[in-house]
């Protein structure tokens, strides 16, 4: 099966390529990394940070390479309180909390054509479940909201868990979940906890950055072996 596995910062995907053996394929302004595993393929990449760039990187994993799943691996800030630096959230829905047309009587994260919530695969993400069982990690669902914006206001974060009953916010998921849904390939999108995304937020980012990536990375890995 060719397998997408797409980030959106380097230190997203670095764990995952530190054991692989892979080849380099550049094309639309980025490289996709061509790797074989356990009789999979996997295409995997980060896309540069922001809904553009991970539409974008989406759409040539399953357009150009072929992927027939996709696994999102990366960071988020908290909104759920319940939520600590650390933990693992899967989506099991996405929404872009940054589209505004409530100008013209539409509710927050709504344009015409298509969804508010993107639902995310619900065999994949059964799958995650088991994987977390096997291993013993306690694995969290909910929803993840997705802006062109780094959040780190405790006004904002508030606006965004209060209009839209999200868990989660960081800057790529709703896009890539927009662009497979649209293509019709099933998609997980896996975060770990990197801050709390209010006041001092960016030091946590900083600092919870690298351990994040890696725990986030090696359960998608570990859902490969299992697929």
């Amino acid at each position: 099966m060719k397998i997408a596995i797409l980030g959106a910062m380097e230190e997203e995907i670095f764990p995952l390529l530190q054991t692989l053996k892979y080849d380099v394929i550049s094309h639309g302004n980025n490289k996709f990394y061509i790797a074989n595993y356990k009789n999979h393929e996997l295409i995997i990449a980060y896309s540069k940070i922001g809904k553009v760039n991970s539409s974008l990187s989406a759409t040539i994993m399953i357009e150009k390479f072929g992927a027939e799943i996709l696994l999102f691996t990366g960071v988020a800030g908290a909104l759920n309180e319940d939520l600590k630096i650390g933990d693992i959230l899967y989506a099991t829905s996405l929404v872009q909390h940054d589209l505004d047309i409530t100008a013209f009587g539409h509710p927050y994260g709504y344009v015409p054509g298509i969804d508010v919530f993107s639902k995310s695969d619900v065999r994949l993400n059964a799958l995650a479940n088991d994987v977390a069982r096997k291993l013993g990690i306690n694995l969290m669902s909910g929803i993840i909201a997705s802006g062109d914006q780094f959040v780190c206001s405790k006004e904002r974060k508030e606006w965004i868990k209060e209009t839209f009953k999200a868990d989660a916010v960081e800057m790529e998921g709703a896009s890539v979940a927009l662009v497979c849904v649209s293509l019709g390939v099933p998609f997980f999108i896996l975060r770990a906890i990197s801050d709390e995304a209010s006041g001092g937020a960016e030091f946590d980012f900083d600092k919870f950055l690298v351990e994040s990536a890696k725990n986030s990375a090696d359960f998608i890995l570990k859902m490969v072996d299992m697929i």
